[in-house]
């Protein structure tokens, strides 16, 4: 906001900071009922993708510690939250009603939501590596070995990535499966042999602690072997974070999450952002509330081909002058 009221300001244009996000919340407000919908169908996917990261509130004095969770439902929809505390109520009202697998970090927020059977723990393989990354200063020898082992899995990965299901579970079965069971007999049997609280300790007891996690993307072909993906979604909020630093209110977190789960999302399919907020701005105020799903972006090229939106387009005044401008 703080750039762009400059910006105006050369053009000619007064617009106070306070003016550009009031209509930022406004808008926001506008397309909930869309970013809820959003959330409706992404629950109806066989597995969703979480993670979460902190950011800053401004408040009187000092600022305040708020988080923003990321919720995936892959080649559908990307969705942010805003929260203030990173705890369990706060992933329990994030899943709320949600049935089916949750790929996540080990984080002990997400224990509770296991407990009923509802929602089944997906582990990270990715996260598992790291620690034995950082193992490799302190334990080299160690750490190559295990090492070893996963980068056999990625390769697999890799190699069915476009598979089908069917596929995937078979070439896991036949290839994988005797990887991870000689990776965790490796586990077990180092893990007396190594010192307490090393690197490489802590490398080795998260992946015995997540075993059950960890092997559960055999079970299922449909399931990732990581959470690579919502983490470089969150990665939206955690570079934006070093320009603007902290968000103005909880309206103003809420208006940001929006925002970027809509743009997020047209990166997910393949569409320009800018194009689609434009003309979603112009469809949303009249579209049919029951049908506001047709609007999100996993289904908005699909709904540009409908004569009604169409026409809603074309009738718009304000677009045809902004398109008139534009040529």
């Amino acid at each position: 906001m703080h750039r762009q009221e400059g910006i105006f300001a050369r053009d000619g244009l007064e617009l106070a900071r306070s003016t550009l996000s009031e209509w930022h919340i406004m808008l926001a407000a506008l397309a909930a009922p869309l970013i809820e919908a959003m959330k409706a169908d992404a629950f109806l996917s066989p597995y969703l993708c979480t993670d979460a990261t902190g950011v800053l509130v401004q408040a009187p004095e000092r600022c305040k510690n708020g988080h923003f969770w990321v919720l995936v439902a892959p080649d559908k929809h990307v969705l942010f939250e805003f929260s203030q505390s990173h705890d369990s109520d706060a992933t329990a009202k994030l899943l709320e009603g949600y049935r089916g697998y949750l790929v996540a970090d080990a984080h002990i927020v997400y224990d509770h939501l296991y407990r009923g059977g509802q929602i089944i723990e997906v582990g990270c393989w990715a996260h598992c590596r790291r620690y034995f990354f950082k193992a490799l200063a302190s334990d080299p020898d160690r750490a190559k070995v295990a090492l070893a082992y996963l980068a056999a899995l990625f390769k697999i990965e890799r190699a069915i990535a476009n598979e089908t299901r069917k596929k995937k579970e078979a070439t896991r079965d036949k290839k994988s499966r005797p990887i991870v069971r000689d990776f965790f007999a490796w586990c077990r049997a180092e893990q007396d042999l190594v010192l307490d609280d090393s690197p490489m300790d802590t490398a080795i007891g998260y992946a015995l602690n997540q075993q059950k996690a960890l092997e559960r993307f055999l079970e299922d072909g449909r399931l990732p072997m990581t959470n690579n993906i919502s983490e470089r979604n969150l990665r939206k909020e955690a570079v934006g974070r070093k320009n603007w630093l902290f968000v103005g209110s909880e309206d103003g977190a809420t208006a940001n999450t929006t925002f970027i789960s809509l743009i997020a999302s047209c990166e997910l399919h393949g569409i320009e952002p800018w194009r689609y907020l434009r003309d979603l701005f112009y469809l949303l105020p009249d579209w049919p509330k029951s049908r506001v799903l047709e609007l999100a972006p996993a289904y908005f090229e699909q709904t540009l081909q409908q004569e009604e939106a169409k026409r809603r387009l074309d009738e718009n005044p304000l677009r045809r002058a902004l398109l008139a401008f534009a040529r």
